[in-house]
């Protein structure tokens, strides 16, 4: 049975008191480990941020954004090792929705083709 590749997104928080070099390092070590069991389609550093309540006393981390395609069981291991690799305050991994994953432009363009019909049906009920 062939494996195959299912699109996701993950962010992780990095803690930014290791220092710079350490936040670089642990960025890519998890784009490495990403690129070798999957496909990396983006990788948006967001930075420095003010965390929504503090983790481990601790009030700014260094936020990660990638979007990726890799095999469902190695999503498991990157949970695990995002649990254990020390620097690491939080991350999530979900399965990307193909819809919102769309350029602007063909959402637009979509809702456009939609809002003709939506507006030609009250219309015809109208005439009856």
């Amino acid at each position: 049975m062939a494996k195959t590749n299912t699109k996701y997104e993950s962010i992780f928080v990095c803690d930014c008191s290791k220092g710079e070099d350490a936040i670089k390092a642990l960025v890519e070590k998890f784009t490495a480990l990403i690129k070798a069991n999957g496909e990396i389609t983006e990788v948006n550093e967001w930075g420095k941020r003010r965390l929504a309540y503090p983790i481990n006393d601790m009030n700014e981390g260094y936020y990660v954004f990638v979007t990726f395609s890799a095999p469902q069981a190695f999503v498991a291991e990157l949970y695990r090792i995002f649990n254990i690799t020390d620097g690491i305050l939080r991350s999530i991994v979900v399965k990307a929705d193909e819809k919102a994953s769309m350029p602007a432009r063909v959402q637009e363009t979509a809702v456009e083709e939609a809002a003709p019909a939506a507006e030609e049906a009250p219309a015809e009920e109208a005439a009856e």
